[in-house]
């Protein structure tokens, strides 16, 4: 098996196929020991690599996982965007090259300076701050892509006790940690060193047990009683969204599912269900406004909205709330084609897919309150906003309860909306909150603070959800240190990696 860690085709191809079944480890399928045999085959795949082979073969991973992991973006490029079958082929294959680098990058930074192959431990421990420093930076280099983290497989596995404490990012941390130790144990275990073995061997087992231990455990408390939802999914087909001949019969349709709803709390519609600018439909929403409020509820939609910014008009992916509570709240982390069109004077007109409707939204402003209803503050994640970990955590920190709205048609069937799904209910357990999730064609559902939904409508049905969520006040270790810790673990893990490494090199 050596040929596993050597320059050559075989090397680059076993990459392409770790990176690929990285995507059996999240959802749908779930089979989180695939993200360790996944990370475990990254890292023996360069061991004995140049810089610039460490290159390749990194890219070749980033290719299989991106390959594998995200093609549902054909699905939208192909049926919405108005490509054919060969240019959305293309179209993806471009893509899936050009973000493959995010793991090129890191591969090559490993093998230039920080692999020490001579010092087993220490370099299990590099990797694994080299593997998150990786995640995050993904997740932020041009608006972030944040899509694929292995450690969203923890959800229902071993490690997910760790989620509260340190986020997505220390359960990355100790899977591509483990990953590591497990290839360095043969090494580590000949070198007949035991306080090397002790450690190594504490390293290996110590985070497991306790995630285990913690799984379950709450970290945060009630701060006020139940309150009953119903949350809406009306399965608008996406070529009859933003059609104005529909405008009237989606409007209706909200309307009489929610006249003939039973009394709530919160009645929540999903993102932009309201398919017209706030400002044209206000006689609709005062009148949806005094119904939720004679039932003592509040009512929670999307709506797009136009405000002025700086002496011009620009148009926002927005959440707004009426009847028995308030706010507005304006989406801050777009989607890339989706809402808005980087380098659009060169792009706009060139095929449908540039052209998508309401793709020129602009970002909201990173001050804003968060929604209030029924007495409660609620954090609001539009659509792509709850798959950022950072991002999340701030709103969360200071809410009772956490919303996610979204709108997944554009990935059809594909396995995308429930990878989308995943992330949110990994939010919700780093939060120790609530969650409710409502979309137009599913999974519009209830989370539970251990990351468990508790109710569900099935994906492409047309229904009312409904059930009850706790307001929940203390804040887990997540939230209130966020990554902070972990982050100068990983400062002082590369620091130590490359005074070895220079060292080394100078004797």
């Amino acid at each position: 098996m050596r040929w596993t860690t050597r320059p050559g085709w075989p090397g680059n191809l076993l990459a392409v196929a770790a990176g690929a079944i990285t995507t059996f480890a999240l959802a749908p399928f779930n089979i989180w020991p695939l993200a360790l045999l996944a990370v475990g085959l990254f890292y023996a795949g360069l061991r004995e690599l140049s810089p610039r082979q460490a290159l390749g073969r990194g890219w070749c991973f980033g290719f299989g996982l991106f390959g594998a992991g995200t093609s549902w973006i054909y699905y939208s490029i192909h049926h919405f965007g108005g490509a054919s079958v060969l240019l959305a082929g293309f179209l993806m294959l471009l893509f899936t090259a050009a973000i493959a680098f995010f793991f090129a990058l890191p591969a090559w930074v490993w093998a230039r300076w920080l692999r020490r192959n001579e010092a087993p431990l220490a370099d299990a421990l590099a990797f694994a701050a080299l593997w998150v420093g990786q995640e995050a930076f993904r997740g932020w280099f041009l608006t972030g892509f944040p899509w694929l983290y292995s450690g969203y497989s923890q959800l229902d596995g071993p490690l997910s006790g760790l989620a509260p404490v340190g986020g997505m990012w220390l359960v990355s941390f100790v899977l591509a940690l483990t990953a590591a130790l497990i290839y360095n144990a043969p090494r580590l275990l000949s070198s007949g060193r035991k306080g090397f073995i002790a450690a190594g061997l504490l390293l290996l087992v110590g985070p497991w047990v306790a995630g285990i231990a913690l799984k379950g455990h709450a970290w945060t408390s009630p701060s006020g009683p139940a309150l009953s939802v119903a949350a809406i999914q009306g399965n608008v087909e996406q070529s009859m969204k933003w059609d104005p001949a529909q405008l009237n019969a989606q409007l209706a349709l909200y309307r009489d599912l929610s006249l003939h709803s039973k009394r709530v709390d919160l009645l929540i519609w999903p993102e932009t269900a309201v398919p017209v600018l706030k400002e044209s439909a206000e006689g609709y929403l005062n009148m949806m406004g005094t119904f939720a409020a004679e039932r003592k509820s509040a009512l929670i939609t999307g709506v797009p909205i136009r405000e002025m910014v700086h002496h011009e008009k620009r148009f926002f992916n927005g959440i707004t709330v009426v009847g028995e509570g308030d706010g507005t709240y304006l989406k801050q982390k777009l989607v890339p084609f989706g809402e808005y069109v980087p380098l659009q004077d060169l792009l706009r007109g060139l095929i449908a897919f540039f052209d998508l409707p309401m793709s020129d939204f602009a970002r909201g402003p990173a001050d804003q309150p968060l929604l209030q209803a029924k007495g409660y503050q609620i954090a609001p994640f539009i659509c792509y906003e709850v798959v950022y970990p950072e991002f999340a955590a701030g709103l969360s920190a200071r809410s009772d309860l956490l919303l996610t709205i979204s709108n997944d048609t554009w990935f059809g069937t594909s396995i995308g909306p429930l990878q989308h799904l995943q992330m949110a209910q990994m939010r919700a357990l780093e939060a120790g909150r609530w969650m409710i999730r409502a979309t137009n064609n599913g999974v519009t559902g209830l989370i539970n603070p251990f990351g468990q939904i508790t109710e569900q409508i099935p994906q492409f049905e047309q229904g009312i959800l409904y059930g009850e969520v706790v307001p929940m006040h203390n804040l887990t270790p997540y939230l209130q240190w966020r990554s902070w810790p972990l982050i100068i673990v990983c400062v002082l893990l590369f620091g130590w990696a490359l005074m070895a490494s220079r060292m080394s090199k100078t004797l």
